[in-house]
């Protein structure tokens, strides 16, 4: 790997990372937040409103990666990548600032909801670039163990997001933390934003995208030439359906819904829940890159078929195991 490529995968990755931070944020502090945000509702009720509204940024996810990969196909990975940092830590650093639902009533959730589809639409946007702009740099034969690194900064987002959370609900406590404090990690989101905005200032645009350029050969139509011809839509509906849609369920089952289950269905105190799940991260996340140098080797399917049966196999089992002990 040369100094150009190491600084490739840093760049992205690490600006990858803030921006899954910032997403994970409200997930994390979901129950917090639908007692801010979602007081006019009984405490039941509240808990599942504010999912919904962290599902809201999944549900523009797809609509992110259409709008900002076009606009990656028509002026460059590096200008997208601006873009969609800016929208993203902006969105986060607003939330840390939003008044409460007693301060500005339906409002609030109202603008939290807008907040959240904004940051979807950047991190539709953000995680298909990134991975996109380091494969354009990977020599042959290494795009498996180079795009790699841009999948653990899913849990390198996560796992940040929850030591932040975890330090300062340690430091003020858990009352202080729950009235006010949930804020700090929000509006910490502000260092990270400049961090990441200097450090893809300083990066040069895709050497793929460069050459395909001067030679004339970038998409005018990009969102046409994929949908509307039958070969092109077949990869994208096998893709969505076969691959992400999968993998979805597998991340978010093993992360936040059990993050959720051990709170709510066990009643695990809340900073004990989320050092288990920071424990399994930083167990699991070095697996990533060695599945993805392997997937060059093997290919991709295999990985990914063994991938889905095991977490077929093993999830229920190991759910019903945990409650039943």
């Amino acid at each position: 790997m040369t100094r150009e490529e190491k600084k490739v995968i840093f760049a992205s990755s690490l600006g990858t990372v803030f921006e899954w931070y910032d997403f994970y944020l409200y997930g994390s502090l979901a129950a917090i937040i639908g007692k801010q945000f979602f007081s006019g509702l009984d405490p039941s009720a509240a808990f599942i409103a504010s999912l919904l509204a962290f599902a809201a940024g999944f549900f523009v996810r797809p609509f992110g990666a259409l709008v900002f990969g076009r606009l990656g196909d028509m002026i460059g990975r590096k200008y997208t990548f601006l873009v969609t940092i800016l929208i993203m830590g902006l969105s986060t650093f607003i939330v840390g600032v939003l008044p409460s639902y007693n301060a500005i009533g339906v409002a609030a959730p109202i603008i939290l909801i807008a907040l959240r589809l904004l940051q979807g639409l950047a991190l539709g946007g953000e995680y298909g670039g990134a991975a996109t702009y380091v494969a354009e740099h990977a020599p042959q034969g290494r795009r498996g163990a180079y795009t790699s690194w841009i999948q653990t900064t899913a849990t390198l987002g996560l796992f940040l997001s929850l030591l932040v959370i975890i330090g300062i609900r340690t430091s003020v406590g858990e009352a202080a933390f729950a009235e006010t404090w949930w804020r700090a990690p929000f509006l910490i989101s502000i260092v990270l934003l400049a961090v990441s905005v200097w450090i893809r200032l300083s990066m040069n645009e895709s050497p793929a995208f460069k050459k395909m350029k001067e030679e004339g050969r970038t998409s005018k139509a990009p969102l046409t030439e994929s949908f509307t011809k039958w070969g092109n839509l077949k990869i994208v509906l096998l893709a969505l359906f076969g691959l992400v849609a999968g993998q979805g369920v597998v991340w978010y089952t093993g992360q936040f819904y059990a993050l959720f289950f051990l709170t709510s269905a066990l009643k695990v105190e809340p900073t004990t829940a989320q050092y288990m799940i920071a424990a399994a991260l930083l167990i699991g996340t070095p697996f990533f890159v060695v599945f993805g140098a392997l997937s060059d080797r093997i290919g991709r399917k295999p990985i990914i078929l063994a991938g889905m049966v095991l977490a077929c196999a093993t999830y229920f089992p190991i759910f019903h195991a945990i409650a039943s002990a």
